[in-house]
């Protein structure tokens, strides 16, 4: 089969947040399971020279957004064994930063388009196109509108994926005629709640919807979690699945992980007490064999924030200490900024995102924190487990899927269900309480560092709901 992957972003090119590692893994996973797959994505600024130094112009073309034409170049490179393809257009792309900008509908409704165009003069006819996210869903639109029973276009089958449907791309309807191009009598695909819904619009028109895990595909089906898409979505579960993510496991590999003190595995785990030792070394941290509670996350309110906000003081009475990085709202900056001026030798707080410190904290933690509100699917947990440090998660989206709790002596974390901070402090207990058992805790690492969350199975089941699509185009 051939796959066309169309994102927003992709780890090593561009990258934001979680979907960039799933498109910078995925495709190459499913690619060394035999089938040609190929990913495209915008030409931004911020992709790294070294980067573009290794991109080949094809062509240029022109593309249109409503009554306008632009120009769109296209570009080329492979990583990892996979062919990348990076459109070009200076005005819509040649900034600083991904996203935030005014004219974003008209930035992604011109990718998406140029995504389709492209294909007229590309060596590579598509089976599928699988796009993510908000910015190329109007790619499964288009293709239902314009392109659908064009010569070389035919029996093409679009699969999106929900990464996180808090993110939608609405917007006035005017975009429809002003931005998009699309005739009123089409307005159905994509009117909802009285705006143009990009979401609900891949939603309606791609032939199959997916999320990023088995949990989160119930949950947004469920008004508290579905950011007023559940009306839509209950009526297309049919086409509705969730295959969980993993994770890069040749890059999270503490037997070969450069950037910590000590490299170590499931059956010699000694290492892991030499990175503790020299993170608590790193961030100035009082020595001692009370454990160590790892937060790398952003700073926003589904994140749970909150709730470590409330019952901080008294996570620290139990003995624990705390090594946090992140950045986000200036609140939760400001309160985990007092927390280490407040208790400096028990509380490190690093403001921003630094991947290697990321590392060390994932190798030399005990436990690893994330209290979400939701999480589609959530990367951290397995990334935490994959160095033997043993997460506590609330049960909801991927994070339900990944962490099992070990209150009957047989699991790889602790959980808690209801979104409360004194069921997370309970859990928090649990764990400190299994910590004093080195037996128990040691057999905990082991379970926890011995679960698969490598993208091979992920793409296996992405590679089956593709096979089941191409055999219905050729029973049309």
């Amino acid at each position: 089969m051939n796959i066309l992957f169309a994102a927003s972003e992709a780890v090593p090119f561009a990258a934001s947040g979680g979907l960039a590692d799933v498109i910078g893994s995925l495709p190459a996973s499913i690619y060394n399971q035999g089938h040609e797959c190929r990913v495209v994505i915008p030409l931004y600024r911020a992709i790294r020279p070294e980067l573009r130094a290794q991109m080949t112009f094809l062509t240029n073309i022109t593309v249109d957004v409503s009554w306008r034409k632009q120009y769109c170049g296209i570009f080329t490179a492979i990583w990892n064994g996979v062919t990348y393809y990076f459109i070009d257009n200076k005005y819509y792309f040649d900034r600083d930063g991904l996203y935030g900008f005014y004219d974003d509908c008209e930035r992604y409704v011109f990718f998406s388009r140029a995504v389709l165009e492209m294909l007229r003069c590309i060596d590579f006819r598509p089976d599928i196109i699988h796009a993510n996210d908000w910015q190329t869903a109007m790619i499964s639109v288009f293709y239902q509108v314009f392109y659908k029973y064009q010569q070389g276009y035919q029996n093409i089958r679009n699969v999106f994926t929900i990464h996180n449907i808090q993110y939608q791309g609405s917007y006035g309807r005017e975009v429809l005629n002003e931005v998009m191009g699309i005739p009123l009598y089409h307005m159905g695909i994509l009117e909802y709640d009285g705006a143009i819904n990009m979401m609900k619009g891949a939603i309606e028109a791609a032939d199959k919807i997916t999320t990023v895990s088995p949990s989160y595909a119930w949950e947004i089906l469920d008004p508290y979690y579905a950011h007023g898409l559940d009306r839509i979505l209950i009526n297309k579960q049919y086409k509705l699945t969730g295959i969980l993510n993993g994770i890069d496991t040749h890059l999270y590999n503490p037997e070969k992980d450069e950037c910590i003190a000590k490299k170590f595995s499931a059956d010699k785990v000694g290492g892991k007490k030499a990175c503790k030792e020299a993170l608590l070394s790193e961030l100035a941290l009082q020595e001692g064999d009370e454990p160590v509670i790892g937060i790398v996350t952003r700073f926003v309110s589904h994140k749970g924030i909150d709730l470590i906000r409330y019952v901080f003081e008294d996570l620290l009475k139990l003995g624990y200490k705390f090594a946090i990085l992140g950045s986000g709202e200036k609140i939760y900056e400001d309160f985990f900024s007092e927390m280490h001026s407040r208790y400096p030798d028990t509380v490190s707080v690093t403001l921003g995102f630094q991947p290697d410190l990321a590392r060390r904290i994932y190798a030399g933690a005990d436990m690893f924190l994330m209290p979400s509100q939701s999480e589609p699917c959530g990367l951290a947990q397995m990334i935490a487990m994959r160095y033997g440090t043993i997460p506590i998660v609330r049960e909801t989206g991927g994070l339900h899927d990944t962490v099992k709790d070990n209150g009957n002596g047989d699991g790889n974390g602790f959980t808690f269900r209801t979104y409360n901070a004194h069921d997370m402090l309970n859990a928090c207990e649990r764990a400190h309480k299994c910590h004093t058992d080195s037996k128990a805790w040691k057999a905990l690492i082991k379970r926890a560092m011995r679960c698969n969350y490598s993208w091979h199975a992920s793409a296996g089941e992405y590679i089956k709901l593709y096979q089941e699509l191409c055999n219905q185009n050729t029973d049309l």
